[in-house]
């Protein structure tokens, strides 16, 4: 079994292989060549945390494993460590015998923010120049990051719920050479993009703070509860995402359909547009939102990529099991 250490993880994967490994995973759902396992998440009711699984198996690949990790609030003041901690593990598709180990927190990381990419690089509108932040802690910095390099954006505006965090994005900008502005929620109707990155259990961006044209990416939405935006923008919108399922049962479409005001039918998948099978945007008006529910297949496939690069490099630690 190999094993690849978190430390190793950013000197193998770039954005640019986390895209192409997420915009491939996504193409290879939506043809049926690959699939996700029923996600398990649960609190376990020591330090607020929230743990779980995610896996699946991708055919063509042949990828098999899960992601085992969560979500532990308090690391960060208590113990110095980020507070989302995840491990991936690959098995042989032949054997069932494990495979790899790999540090997940990087990846995770990267994955969610290429997920948030790939769906402006297919959605967006090419004109879009105005990018909008809502949340600015740590994965927002990926998001942001990622995002720049879809689109010639001249301005970033920003808002979160602790706005002393708003350095944390505005200096992304800063390093991209893009004017950042910190704003009030209803000044996200400026924005041609929206990408919402929180861990939040009632809604931040409402209906009416969204401009015909926007593409909104809704990426923190992942639990039963957990909702970053009000259900009436799913109406709105035209919806999209990673994986139906879990869209309407984990993720931002669970309170829409919930509601009864959208049907699972009215939700599409983002690998349909970029295999062609749906047209995606249609329109300058229309609003597109692409609901991240984050699955497994993403980590799998990164992990996968980052592994044979370990191996490649001599940097991938081999040990009997």
């Amino acid at each position: 079994m190999w094993i690849v250490p978190e430390r190793e993880i950013a000197d193998l994967m770039t954005r640019d292989a986390a895209f192409d490994a997420v915009e491939k995973v996504f193409a290879a759902m939506a043809s049926k060549d690959a699939y996700n396992f029923p996600v398990v998440r649960e609190a376990i009711g020591h330090e607020d945390a929230l743990y779980g699984f995610k896996g699946g198996f991708d055919q063509a690949g042949l990828t098999l494993g899960l992601k085992a990790g969560g979500y532990w609030p308090h690391n960060l003041e208590k113990r110095g460590e980020i507070n989302h901690q995840s491990t991936v593990f690959l098995f042989d598709p032949d054997t069932g015998k494990a495979k790899a180990m790999v540090g997940g927190n990087l990846l995770t990381a990267l994955r969610t923010a290429a997920a948030s990419s790939v769906s402006i690089k297919h959605l967006a509108r090419a004109d879009a120049k105005v990018i909008g932040m809502i949340g600015a802690g740590h994965q927002a910095t990926f998001q942001l990051r990622a995002a720049l390099e879809q689109r010639s954006f001249e301005k970033v505006i920003g808002w979160n719920f602790h706005p002393e965090m708003l350095p944390n994005i505005e200096k992304v900008a800063t390093e991209a050479g893009v004017p950042f502005e910190a704003v009030d929620l209803p000044r996200m109707i400026e924005a041609n993009v929206i990408i919402s990155i929180t861990s939040a259990f009632a809604p931040s961006l409402l209906a009416d703070h969204v401009s015909p044209g926007t593409h909104v990416a809704c990426m923190g939405t992942d639990t039963i509860g957990k909702q970053e935006v009000e259900a009436a923008l799913l109406v709105k919108a035209d919806v999209f995402t990673d994986e139906v399922a879990q869209s309407i049962s984990i993720g931002e479409a669970q309170h829409a359909i919930g509601q009864g005001l959208i049907s699972e039918g009215d939700v599409a998948q983002l690998g349909a547009v970029i295999n062609g099978t749906h047209p995606g945007r249609s329109s300058p008006e229309q609003i597109t939102l692409f609901d991240g529910t984050g699955v497994g297949l993403q980590d799998l496939a990164v992990a996968a990529a980052v592994v044979d690069l370990a191996i490649e490099k001599g940097i991938a630690i081999e040990v009997d099991f």
